[in-house]
């Protein structure tokens, strides 16, 4: 393909190059997994449930750490689905051709079953026999080995029996092919990743350069054997894993012949209705080269539709499941992507005032997405409610914030810590997003003094990376169980002491210091109330009942009374844990075999979390 047609409109380039659309590509790759004897299972929630090491779900295996480390999954040892997955830590790099914020991905998994060998043999077999790639085409790199786990020769060899040739084949270092933990500690190992030369107009060369950009990743193979420990050790699994990865945009773009995501179905729909509401062209003058020849005005408004189209399908998804925009955790996040989108349409001269534009993109997502995530439309009027209070509030100090900016820049051509906290607290603009005015404005900022401003004003941790806390799903310890169990007590203890069997489970975090629980209530509960809440729990501690495990369908759970989330979509077969005859529910653990061992229940805080939701913390002592 001639460099100078890969950035043409995107409808001049369809008929040509489309071989495959990204529905076609996960329903393939399901079907392709099932034929192999795995089960689907479900495409969990954005918000990890118990897992305090990271904001968002960001890997297909991270609601499968209990199972990776060893807890028999109810489905089986090979698993398979497609993962909506979230990741903050390149918010910043949004804007180019390839970074997403919100993202698909494929996994499968054996959960002690096959291991390197048929692994990788599955990984290929899908890719040259059901997407038609040619092996001509593919390169792979493999662990080099280092004081912490032995140079991969087993996936070598492998590669090597399917004719990818040892020229083909690279030896990486840690930094490049060792994949994991998702949090701070759990299940990891080496990976071996393979390539796919996607330039159409010379065959690909006899070595591989993994330095070369020709060479594209199509996916890789964790080869999960280790666990890695808070002090940073690795120890050997009892239980080995295989982990597959692989991103629906990327390997959907390659396959479509495009250079640029962006031009795929996944994106135009919104490039298109933000190019309708801004009057702008997501497109390079014909007769450019590539984007390093474009004018400067030309990146620019590329990078904006980018970062619009990118931080309104993420935050659609995030308020979906539960989650409103705010100044702590997962809401933080939600407002900074929101408000990110929001300066990019000022930018490109859309009248905010004129147009509920964020909400008019929410309903291109919605509109995409809805036969594979039907709660998207279930939810679409709390969607559009978030959007457009955090459109108007926005709008309100968005002015007088810039002009305050010019200010301070004005009187001596930097931002000091006190300035960009006055700017993150007064006029709420993240402070991400006053790093990238001060760097438009090429002046410097005190992104270190503004950290210590903000511990010290409002005692949180700068939110915005993925790791967060200790501790996690990794880490089933004793406490972690006990806490959980006492969750589930006080789930059913809420239902019958406010009187409300309508109250589910919104959101949980458990750590080992204590518990949080979110749950859908209209008011504040009275001191009378949370007396009550305590003295129940206690007493149904105190009684000493049995904490009993059972695998059955997700339909015999409910009919048996079981707790579970309304509308989920629930796999074939599901944990579900009685607490005596006082609590059922559908859930993957770790817990207790029995409640006198949790000791004394005591709730340290009752608050809103969000619109509707109230969240108890709680402790066991």
């Amino acid at each position: 393909m001639n460099p100078s047609q890969l950035y043409l409109d995107y409808s001049q380039n369809e008929s040509k190059i489309k071989m495959i659309t990204a529905k076609e590509l996960k329903k393939k790759y399901i079907a392709f997994f099932k034929s192999k004897g795995h089960k689907e299972i479900i495409n969990a929630s954005l918000i990890p449930q118990n897992d305090p090491t990271v904001l968002f779900t960001t890997a297909g295996m991270q609601p499968l750490v209990p199972n990776l480390l060893g807890q028999p999954h109810p489905q089986g040892k090979r698993l398979v689905n497609v993962q909506r997955c979230i990741r903050t830590v390149d918010i910043d790099e949004v804007g180019d051709s390839n970074h997403h914020t919100f993202f698909e991905m494929l996994g499968n998994w054996s959960l002690g079953d096959y291991w390197k060998k048929e692994a990788i043999e599955l990984t290929i077999e899908f890719i040259t026999k059901e997407l038609n790639v040619p092996i001509e085409r593919l390169a792979a790199t493999v662990f080099k080995g280092d004081e912490d786990a032995p140079k991969d020769t087993e996936s070598e060899q492998t590669w090597l029996s399917l004719n990818i040739p040892k020229e083909r084949i690279a030896f990486l270092p840690k930094s490049e092919n060792f994949w994991g933990p998702a949090g701070t500690s759990g299940p990891c190992g080496p990976n071996t990743e393979f390539f796919y030369w996607k330039d159409n107009n010379k065959p690909a060369p006899k070595s591989f350069d993994p330095e070369d950009d020709t060479w594209v990743e199509l996916g890789n193979d964790v080869l999960m054997e280790y666990n890695k420990d808070e002090k940073g050790k690795y120890h050997k699994l009892e239980q080995k894993n295989i982990d597959f990865g692989a991103g629906v945009e990327r390997i959907i773009t390659i396959l479509q012949g495009h250079e640029d995501h962006y031009l795929t179905e996944l994106w135009q729909p919104l490039i298109k209705e933000i190019e309708k509401i801004s009057d702008k062209k997501y497109s390079f003058p014909k007769g450019t080269l590539g984007f390093e020849t474009v004018p400067e005005c030309w990146k620019e408004t590329m990078c904006s539709i980018r970062i619009i189209a990118d931080h309104i399908k993420a935050a659609t998804f995030i308020i979906a499941d539960g989650i409103s925009p705010s100044n702590t955790d997962q809401g933080y996040i939600v407002r900074r992507l929101i408000r990110r989108a929001l300066r990019h349409l000022r930018l490109l001269d859309v009248d905010l005032f004129k147009i509920d534009a964020t909400v008019d993109l929410a309903k291109i997502v919605i509109k995409m997405y809805q036969e594979e995530y039907p709660h998207l439309k279930t939810k679409q009027k709390i969607i559009f409610d978030e959007l457009k209070r955090e459109e108007d509030k926005f709008q309100k100090t968005l002015d007088k914030g810039l002009k305050e900016l010019q200010k301070m820049i004005e009187k001596d051509n930097k931002v000091t810590s006190k300035e960009a906290f006055l700017l993150f607290q007064s006029y709420g603009f993240p402070i991400e997003m006053i790093e990238e005015l001060a760097k438009e404005n090429n002046v410097p900022i005190d992104v270190k003094g503004f950290n210590k401003e903000y511990e010290d004003h409002q005692k949180l941790s700068r939110i915005g990376a993925e790791k967060k806390f200790k501790g996690g799903l990794s880490e089933s310890s004793e406490t972690t169980a006990k806490l959980h169990t006492a969750t589930h007590i006080l789930a059913e203890v809420l239902r019958k002491v406010l009187k409300d069997p309508s109250i589910k489970q919104k959101g949980s975090n458990i750590t080992e210091e204590r518990l949080r629980y979110d749950f859908n209530f209209d008011r504040k509960l009275t001191d009378e109330e949370k007396q009550q809440v305590e003295a129940e729990v206690n007493k149904i501690i105190k009684q000493g009942l049995e904490v009993k495990k059972e695998e059955m369908a997700p339909e015999q759970a409910i009919k048996q009374g079981a707790q579970a989330e309304f509308g989920a979509k629930y796999p074939d077969k599901v944990s579900v844990y009685s607490i005596g005859n006082y609590s059922k529910e559908i859930c993957m653990g770790p817990h207790t075999t029995n409640t006198k061992e949790l000791g004394t229940f005591k709730i340290k805080k009752e608050e809103s979390s969000a619109a509707g939701i109230r969240r108890i913390k709680a402790i066991l002592i």
